[in-house]
């Protein structure tokens, strides 16, 4: 492990989930209708008009009734309509219209400036009652999953999420799986809520899959600390070598060989062209082990900047003394042994 190899593992760049967000310029479309949605109709007509039931007060062509009363208004609702496949509705006195991502009010105004000339002076509210195309589904290990619908707020996916119910799990140990439009981008649950940059906002027909999936390292030989797996969890967002050896106890100071702690891991192509290391052809990493001299002072600092991956390894070695030690463990066994037998001979 130099300065120049920790450098490099230092600067990689991990895929991101904000790669997905194609423009920063993305207007809020939340409120715009999609297919599938379900809307509410309602037309207000001044006096006897198309909708209504007929009246006994005859209003006058300015919409004033006989003998001076005040004018009749009325509305109907209309039974609920579904924005079909092809993002149309029909509406009665108007005909087949297109309603794809148009907002409610801009439906409203076309639907009104059709009735004029059939109605008297009407006036016209379109809401969406049962949104589908403003929503994502959310699955996974949630407290609540299913479909989510989105608002004016422009919720971020740690948003959705929580409304979701939360993640079962830890964030460090949520991995939030996002797709859209056909591409993948991952990350923890952690991440979106420390690094605001990456809990990008959510859009409609996005799926989020959240899973359960700890990231762990494996440390073996003469570790300091006595486990009862080898196998370790990060615990953290973000976990450096140092970190890790720590999180084992070290090397364990009667056995282990301090010049020998070893770093495992497979590295991308990208890596492995920086450091040198040759990729067989077909293969897009390679296996990699960095050396990491303890007795070093330097090799501290080194350790610090170093992030560990999901499933790396550590090996720390057994010390070359560490044979004798073992032997004069076992041998100072069996003559404790042979003493104590002796002892309870003479007595």
């Amino acid at each position: 492990m130099t300065p120049e190899i920790a450098d490099i593992l230092s600067s990689e760049i991990t895929p991101k989930i904000s790669t997905l967000v194609t423009s920063n310029l993305r207007q809020s479309r939340n409120d715009h209708i999609g297919a599938g949605d379900v809307l509410g109709i309602t037309i207000f007509e001044l006096g006897n008009g198309l909708f209504s039931s007929s009246d006994k007060t005859a209003p006058t062509s300015d919409g004033a009734a006989v003998g001076g009363s005040a004018p009749h208004i009325s509305s109907q609702n209309l039974p609920p309509t579904q924005v079909e496949g092809d993002g149309t509705i029909m509406v009665p006195y108007v005909g087949r219209m297109n309603v794809l991502g148009k907002t409610p009010s801009q439906v409203a105004a076309v639907i009104q400036e059709h009735l004029k000339g059939k109605s008297q002076d009407p006036q016209v509210m379109v809401r969406i009652q049962n949104d589908i195309g403003n929503t994502v589904i959310v699955s996974g290990e949630i407290i609540h999953p299913g479909r989510v619908v989105l608002s004016l707020a422009d919720e971020h996916l740690s948003d959705v999420i929580a409304i979701a119910g939360g993640a079962k799990y830890p964030p460090t140990d949520s991995q939030v799986e996002l797709v859209r439009n056909g591409k993948i981008g991952a990350t923890d649950l952690a991440t979106l809520e420390n690094h605001p940059e990456e809990d990008i906002r959510a859009d409609p027909g996005d799926r989020i899959h959240v899973i359960y999936q700890p990231r762990t390292f494996t440390a073996f030989g003469a570790v300091g600390q006595t486990q009862a797996r080898n196998e370790v969890q990060f615990g953290t967002a973000k976990l450096t070598l140092a970190g890790a050896l720590a999180r084992i106890g070290g090397p364990a100071d009667s056995r282990a060989d301090g010049n020998a702690v070893y770093l495992i891991r497979y590295e991308n192509e990208m890596v492995c062209k920086r450091l040198g290391v040759p990729i067989k052809p077909g293969m897009d990493s390679a296996p990699v082990v960095y050396e990491i001299d303890m007795l070093n002072p330097t090799q501290y600092f080194l350790a610090q900047r170093i992030p560990m991956k999901d499933h790396d390894s550590i090996l720390i070695a057994d010390a070359a003394t560490d044979s004798i030690f073992k032997i004069n463990m076992i041998v100072g066994a069996l003559f404790g042994q042979a003493a104590s037998m002796a002892a309870v001979a003479a007595r």
